[in-house]
């Protein structure tokens, strides 16, 4: 542990700001946070599925699917691709909008600030006005489209493909609890972020929020439709209590306290994905416990304990990291929960700073700086401040990766319009070890292993699938960093 340990004054040190150019210096690396910013939300722009809209800022970029739906006489054209693949899974689409709608919210100011508001308002309204057309019918929703089975035969940009467009339906004989109440969530938070915009759009979300909620809670089952690629391993109960709680968070009103503080169920967790949704409940809930909700109590002691199982200072540290200091938890997109916990130590840390706290694990206090500058640490780590000296963001910093396992950004705008039958698509684009000719711009990928090493080829997707709620993570810390004194 001691390759970890870091004292106060190291902490501060990370700190040290120059306003002009929105440029860090960090213990002798230099990263210019807003140029990470901007990045990070124009990889979202390369994952818009549906017909683009003319200040499209990806040049190699087409509108795509706009058939999607028709089978089921309903439609369902827009959204998001979750990845490298051209599947529009319900489950992380409505997660990474949930947590970006929370960015807008915490650091409202500096997104501003940066000139990046509007994007990302721009990239949270893509994400809703699909699920409003999704959520339609009463007591349906429709949760994914395309087959994840014969996309993944064929490599091809989703301008050209030509795979079926199977549409998922969760409903009250075949329910999904998970599903519904994070698209719940998502609508919910989203209709903060509209309310002193658009205020009739944030009334028609905040009321299919309520509604998908009162479905997910009155019809309860897991939907294994979008497995084996996104499968619920935490269960539902998660998921309906993050509901309820942005919910509350939205509107204040008693039958979602009730439902926090008599009906939900937590667990103290010590990692925040797309999965479980535990550490991000009680970081939320927090702040209404600091606002004098004093029914929250506990799931402000479940944050600290979050805080303390993760932060390497803390007795009670339990997270896997590499000896580069870098949280490692799985193979597969392992810069997700890296994201994640920059995330939520950035916002959590701002509260406590905010309301003059610090969080007691075991025999040691926990200052929010400690807190603050390990959420920094982490993103440092994806941007350059690593081992290998290299970034993990596409088109951004040092000797950034260069060949992302995406499907549009591998084929050359020369070959758009080529017809190529599915098997030879993997020996013409995907199995050529060549940098891609579309830059991806922004997109961080799955990144190191747990020895600090990478392999940038196509074709080691552990290493470099890009996932939108890997970038929706972290806009918050990018955001927190261009002003990192605000707040």
């Amino acid at each position: 542990m001691g390759t970890f340990a870091r004292t106060s004054a190291a902490a501060l040190v990370a700190w040290l700001a120059l306003f002009q150019g929105y440029l860090v210096v960090v213990n002798g690396h230099n990263f210019n946070y807003k140029e990470a910013l901007t990045k990070s939300i124009i990889f979202l722009d390369a994952q818009r599925s549906g017909k683009l809209p003319p200040n499209n800022r990806v040049p190699w970029r087409g509108d795509s699917a706009l058939d999607d739906g028709r089978e089921a006489n309903v439609d369902l054209v827009g959204g998001y691709y979750d990845a490298g693949d051209n599947v529009k899974y319900g489950m992380p689409m409505a997660f990474t909008i949930t947590t970006l709608a929370w960015s807008a919210i915490a650091y409202c100011s500096e997104l501003k600030s940066a000139g990046e508001l509007e994007n990302v308002q721009a990239a949270i309204r893509w994400g809703t006005d699909y699920f409003l057309k999704a959520a339609s019918r009463r007591n349906k929703l429709y949760v994914q489209v395309g087959d994840p089975e014969k996309d993944h035969q064929c490599w091809v940009r989703p301008e050209n493909m030509k795979t079926p467009r199977t549409v998922l339906l969760i409903n009250e004989s075949t329910p999904g609890t998970e599903i519904a109440a994070e698209t719940s969530a998502a609508m919910a938070a989203a209709s903060i972020v509209f309310r002193t915009v658009d205020r009739t759009y944030s009334r028609r979300l905040l009321n299919k929020a309520k509604l998908l909620f009162q479905f997910a809670k009155s019809h309860k089952g897991t939907f294994d439709g979008e497995c084996p690629f996104y499968c619920s391993y935490s269960g539902y109960n998660d998921e309906l209590l993050w509901a309820a709680a942005w919910l509350y968070t939205a509107t204040h009103q008693p039958v979602y306290l009730n439902f926090i503080t008599e009906e939900g169920v937590s667990a103290v967790v010590d990692e925040f994905n797309w999965d479980l949704k535990y550490a991000g409940i009680q970081v939320l809930l927090s702040q209404s416990f600091f606002q004098g909700e004093q029914a929250f109590k506990s799931y402000k002691d479940q944050a600290d304990s979050y805080i303390c199982s993760v932060l390497p200072e803390s007795p009670y540290f339990k997270v896997p990291m590499t000896s580069g200091g870098l949280i490692h938890l799985r193979d597969g997109a392992n810069l997700q929960y890296v994201t994640g916990a920059s995330f939520l130590f950035t916002i959590y840390g701002d509260l406590l700073r905010h309301q003059h706290q610090k969080v007691q694990c075991g025999d040691k206090q926990i200052e929010c700086t400690q807190i603050l500058a390990f959420a920094k640490k982490q993103m440092d780590y994806i941007l350059g401040a690593n081992p290998l000296g290299r970034s993990y963001m596409v088109g951004f910093g040092n000797n950034p990766p260069k060949q992302a396992h995406h499907r549009g950004a591998s084929i050359p705008p020369s070959d758009a319009q080529a017809e190529v039958a599915c098997p030879m698509s993997f020996v013409r684009w995907y199995n050529k070890n060549v940098p891609n000719p579309n830059e991806l711009t922004g997109a961080i990928l799955g990144g190191p292993d747990k020895q600090d090493q990478f392999s940038d080829l196509r074709w080691t997707s552990v290493y470099t699938e890009p996932c939108t709620y890997v970038n929706s993570l972290a806009v918050a810390p990018l955001a927190k960093l261009t002003c990192p004194n605000k707040h």
